[in-house]
């Protein structure tokens, strides 16, 4: 099961069904069974909090993913900033792919096990959402 939620702000994903579809492909791909993921859409304040809060880090971020996977089945809840989704669209976006999409599946890929601390991490946590975003678009 996916749920998108809103916390302090309204936004709206185009083609939800479809996304959710995407999702759960890109997790059995990876052979993984997806169990529950929950989306939280929120501000930069709200997810700074979080960040504060739950990983005492004092700055803002784009994606804070809270992993619960049992094994091979995935449980899990995203956090994504509308602020910085939009922000990152206009400094680094390339128009190829809607930054948003990006962000959503940068947070699944962390609960299928990818990192992006190290410079080769971050190389293959990228690689790896090009894939993916190229998938959706052939959906």
């Amino acid at each position: 099961m996916i749920e998108f939620f809103n916390e302090d702000l309204e936004f709206s994903l185009l083609e939800p069904e479809k996304v959710k579809k995407w999702i759960f492909s890109i997790v059995e791909l990876h052979g993984k069974e997806l169990a529950e993921l929950n989306f939280y859409f929120c501000s930069d304040d709200y997810l700074l909090n979080i960040n504060r809060s739950e990983l005492q880090h004092d700055f803002y971020t784009d994606v804070i993913t809270f992993d619960n996977c049992i094994d091979d089945l995935i449980f899990g809840d995203i956090y994504i900033s509308i602020d910085r989704v939009l922000e990152n669209e206009k400094m680094f976006s390339d128009g190829k792919y809607p930054e948003i999409l990006r962000i959503i599946i940068h947070g699944v890929l962390h609960l299928l096990g990818f990192k992006d601390k190290q410079d080769h991490e971050k190389t293959k946590m990228t690689e790896n959402e090009n894939l993916a975003l190229d998938f959706y678009f052939k959906m």
